[in-house]
């Protein structure tokens, strides 16, 4: 298994450039050129991939731990190496070849909307015709390959269709509170001929090539550890901005340094324990249900609801360690030159997401109950 030291390493040695660019980034809603580069020559995008096609096969765990560093620096960016991976893991359900042709170069990057719009693909010789709109295709200004989740017509499955971004019409609609930098926007496609090599039963056993423990989670479930990953990061960022403060710094009204004020501190170590605490239990839960897979081959109900919980909490206690943190900071954390208003707007986005929504606590109560879940998660 690849040592995940050095890929939380070449992280930390990227955060010059995600500085340097950072207003750039949430100026254009995208990442710029020089730090996509960046990202490929560091392989951050076949952290999820196979290693039949040069990836890492990385443990969810150490994906997380990724993910984090990275958003430590900046949200936008850990969320679209987070994204472009989940999806890269179509490389495990394809055909070699085709797996090796579209994931082998350096630019073979995968993006995709959510599944959810009620467009079927039509069989038709040696493929499917496909037609549709899908929204929220994090960084698919970097990726080269898109894809869409589809009931096939007449028969009981949904497929993924894989096809050339240059097949789709892009609609700007990414003008967001946070994540700006994802470029999550919209793509239309119109009579696309898909050929049937480039389809798959997305993390189901029939089309599974790959048997590493890894592709014994799906994709759904490495987002949220993913993005639990980034919601940590962001936090991270947040509690360390925080600490950098100038010892001297005195709120207005005040009698003496904010960092001698007992509320303050008090807060301060109230929001390490829970950074570290939601910390600790997302690791947990992802190395115990890697193990368990490694040896039983899938993980029970009961274990991908801890991992449903484990994720969801990371994100909410990172929101709320957030936003203590950026009102102690008092009202310099307000403006755009302080390190401290993008990182708010960005966990409030990741919250918002659906590997955040707070359904989930329902959902997973319901099967501890021994009760089947009324919602998908």
């Amino acid at each position: 298994m690849t040592d995940v030291q050095p890929q939380v390493a070449r992280a930390l040695d990227l955060y010059p450039l995600i500085k340097q660019e950072g207003n750039e980034i949430n100026r254009r809603r995208e990442l710029t050129q020089p730090l996509v580069a960046a990202l490929k020559d560091g392989q951050f995008f076949r952290m999820l991939q196979p290693r039949s096609v040069g990836g890492m096969e990385m443990k969810p765990s150490d994906f997380s731990r990724v993910t984090e560093a990275l958003a430590a620096a900046d949200g936008s960016v850990a969320w679209v190496v987070c994204q472009g991976n989940g999806c890269s893991m179509s490389a495990a359900y394809l055909d070699p070849k085709v797996a090796k042709a579209m994931f082998g170069p350096v630019d073979g990057i995968l993006a995709w909307g959510p599944p959810g719009a009620p467009f079927e693909a039509e069989p038709v010789p040696g493929g499917y015709c496909i037609s549709g709109t899908w929204r929220f295709a994090s960084g698919s200004q970097n990726a080269v390959w898109l894809g869409a989740h589809m009931k096939v017509k007449g028969r009981k499955e949904v497929r993924t269709m894989l096809f050339p971004k240059s097949s789709v019409q892009y609609i700007d609609i990414w003008h967001t509170l946070g994540l700006r930098g994802t470029a999550s926007n919209e793509y239309v496609i119109k009579d696309l001929f898909v050929p049937e090599d480039h389809t798959m039963l997305r993390d189901q056993a029939p089309d599974r090539r790959e048997q590493g423990p890894l592709y014994r989670f799906t994709s759904g479930q490495l987002y949220s550890a993913g993005f639990a990953g980034v919601g940590l990061g962001l936090a991270r960022g947040m509690i360390d901005a925080f600490l950098d403060l100038p010892a001297t710094k005195v709120s207005r009204g005040a009698g003496k340094p904010l960092r001698e004020n007992n509320v303050v501190q008090s807060q301060l170590a109230q929001c390490e324990a829970k950074w570290h605490s939601a910390r600790a239990f997302l690791h947990n839960t992802l190395d115990e249900n890697y193990d368990y897979v490694a040896r039983h081959g899938e993980m029970t109900e009961r274990q991908a609801a801890m991992m449903r919980l484990a994720s969801t909490w990371a994100i909410q206690q990172s929101r709320d360690v957030a936003s203590t943190m950026f009102h102690c900071a008092g009202s310099m954390a307000v403006f755009e030159d302080q390190p401290f208003e993008r990182r708010l707007r960005d966990i409030n986005t990741v919250a918002q997401q659906s590997q955040g929504r707070q359904l989930h606590y329902e959902s997973v109560g319901q099967i501890m109950f021994g009760m089947p879940p009324e919602n998908q998660f």
